[in-house]
């Protein structure tokens, strides 16, 4: 992307270094390339086309979406706005974009900085309030439907009207809701093919980001993110690494955690959370050493997302221990965890 300077701004977006020239430009081509070609196969590629379809359009979503995780830390460009409009743009393929980037990136800052997933809405409360819903969720979870999830985006789409500190909020939320909802019912109205296949391309983003997200930490969540609470470990680095795991694709060929932009390495991220998505497999062989006990293999991961898909809202499957810190390391390594659950930084309450 081309630049040039007025006085001290930069009129047009300016990436920080060479080498993020050239990944964080592959990655964003990468993105919008896969989701083109996935809607273009969902319209012309008849059924033959339809499931690869639905995979480039879900991947291409999910590329956005680490991309917005990028943005948040500011790693793409030299400007902070410009990072924020990006993300911004990036939000209308992912669908994030009901609630603000700005609420994103407040959030999962409070995430690095007190160690604690901050939130607004405490769903173990609303689970036990709502028994039934409840029941229903875990049905649709021993059917791999990620509904609790589902649930987390739905109360993002009406965000400005459900919670109370984002009421200023709601002639925006509303504008968006009004523009998606007419592109989806027209979406629906010319090819139900189509949108059949953007629904599984969109559940196909969730079940990544969750999958993925479950076992980076074993932190609580506290629902202080409007109060005034804060984390007991907040600035405590030591408890910070204690607490975040590695959950990677490949140790063997590391060129296959490009498929999530290398979130996996999240001890990494942690450390120097400012540090871009390409460096990271580098950065945690330098603090953590070529060890692969240091991760968690994905093996393990896809065990105990099949086996404890009925138990990872409230932790309680049967002959399974509550641990932490190394010891919840050693049990992930031997798919002996139920793992989180709807603790995606796209829905940022």
């Amino acid at each position: 992307m081309s630049w040039k300077k007025k006085g001290n701004n930069m009129s047009t977006w300016t990436f920080k270094t060479k080498r993020g020239r050239f990944w964080h430009s592959a990655a964003i081509m990468y993105s919008l390339t896969a989701y083109i070609s996935g809607w273009g196969l969902l319209f012309k590629g008849g059924w033959i086309g339809f499931f690869p379809g639905v995979l480039l359009l879900g991947h291409g979503m999910i590329i956005a979406a680490y991309l917005i995780h990028e943005c948040a830390h500011n790693t793409l460009f030299k400007l902070n706005r410009h990072n924020l409009q990006l993300a911004n743009l990036l939000g209308w393929i992912c669908g994030s974009c009901y609630g603000t980037v700005e609420d994103i990136r407040m959030k999962h800052f409070r995430h690095h900085v007190e160690n604690d997933d901050v939130v607004w809405f405490d769903y173990e409360a609303f689970f036990r309030a709502n028994p039934f819903i409840y029941r229903i969720t875990i049905l649709f979870e021993w059917f791999y439907i990620p509904a609790h999830c589902i649930l987390m985006h739905a109360i993002m789409v009406f965000t400005a009207f459900i919670i109370p500190e984002r009421r200023n909020q709601w002639r925006r939320n509303v504008a968006v809701i009004l523009v998606r909802g007419a592109l989806l019912g027209g979406l629906a109205y010319i090819s139900l093919t189509a949108f059949l296949g953007y629904m599984l391309a969109y559940m196909f983003m969730i079940i990544v980001l969750r999958f993925v997200d479950g076992l980076e930490h074993d932190y609580p969540y506290r629902t202080n993110m409007y109060t005034d609470e804060v984390s007991e470990h907040k600035g405590d680095l030591a408890w910070e690494q204690e607490h975040t795991f590695s959950p990677i694709l490949s140790w063997r060929y590391p060129f296959v955690n490009w498929l999530i932009l290398n979130f996996g390495y999240h001890n990494a991220h942690h450390a120097k959370p400012t540090t871009p998505w390409f460096e990271l497999p580098q950065l945690h062989r330098e603090l953590f050493g070529d060890n692969p006990d240091s991760v968690i293999r994905l093996w393990p991961q896809l065990l105990m997302y099949h086996r404890y898909r009925r138990y990872r809202i409230f932790h309680d499957a049967p002959n399974l221990k509550q641990v932490t810190g190394s010891d919840f390391l050693k049990a992930a390594q031997s798919a002996q965890l139920t793992g989180g659950n709807a603790a995606s930084f796209l829905t940022s309450f």
